[in-house]
């Protein structure tokens, strides 16, 4: 299941914006890159009304894996992930979230890397 349309972020302006601006949040699996949001940047992207919610971006590296049938499925089971919890993210604060994973071998260690996401999440106070 994909993240509803309001809650991904787009535009290689927002990930300029998000590199420049945001403070880093470093796990053994994955980097978490949260900014303030910045709403005049999706103007262009006519998300007038969503434009101040918790957004997010999940980037995972052909280094991870060169399949992109696995790199879907790890995105999809972050997204499943944040789908469930939406009620414990504070949707109404005004943050932008990149996520990045890193190289490493947990393909197979679903576990594995949901702890150490919501870890960052806690880390990075997106969730009480």
């Amino acid at each position: 299941m994909a993240l509803p349309r309001d809650m991904r972020l787009k535009g290689h302006r927002t990930f300029n914006y998000i590199h420049k601006n945001s403070t880093i949040y470093y796990g053994k699996l994955m980097t978490f890159k949260v900014a303030k949001s910045n709403p005049k940047i999706l103007l262009t992207h006519k998300l007038r009304n969503t434009s101040n919610k918790f957004k997010v971006a999940i980037a995972i590296s052909k280094k991870v894996s060169k399949k992109a049938v696995e790199r879907n499925k790890l995105r999809r089971i972050l997204q499943e992930w944040l789908l469930t919890n939406n009620q414990k993210i504070n949707n109404h604060k005004p943050y932008w979230l990149l996520v990045n994973l890193k190289f490493g071998d947990f393909c197979n260690d679903k576990s594995k890397l949901l702890e150490e996401f919501q870890n960052l999440m806690f880390k990075s106070h997106l969730i009480k």
